[in-house]
């Protein structure tokens, strides 16, 4: 009798899907509405979701890997909004229009480059 487990056919093999995501890249918009004009909603992020969802099936490519675009609730940062988070990289941006987002998209996610003028840094906070 062996004392080997045994691996049935069905079984995972977690060592090689823990390192493979299943997206690669999560940007995160908030579209929260709030009762005044400085919440992410109130600054066009619901429109402006809509567009990066559209504009990044517009640019895979297998090499990218998948990336999803998620509406997401309030991100904490309201001052500097709209505001959106890239995962994993964790870079905080500011954008307010279709030509700012298309900036990330292009430059952050196609080609991995920080867009340095729509960063928001964590000092920015502090102040």
């Amino acid at each position: 009798m062996s004392t080997q487990p045994t691996t049935e056919a069905n079984d995972i093999d977690l060592t090689t899907t823990l390192h493979k995501p299943y997206y690669h890249v999560h940007f995160f918009v908030c579209v929260n509405r709030r009762n005044n004009s400085r919440s992410c909603a109130g600054g066009g992020s619901e429109h402006l979701q809509e567009y990066a969802k559209k504009r990044a099936k517009e640019l895979e490519r297998p090499e990218l890997g998948r990336v999803r675009i998620n509406k997401s609730g309030c991100l904490g940062r309201c001052e500097h909004g709209p505001i959106a988070v890239v995962y994993p990289d964790g870079v905080w941006y500011r954008y307010r229009s279709k030509e700012d987002l298309n900036e990330i998209l292009l430059e952050h996610i196609v080609h991995g480059r920080t867009v340095h003028r729509l960063v928001v840094r964590d000092t920015e906070d502090m102040e």
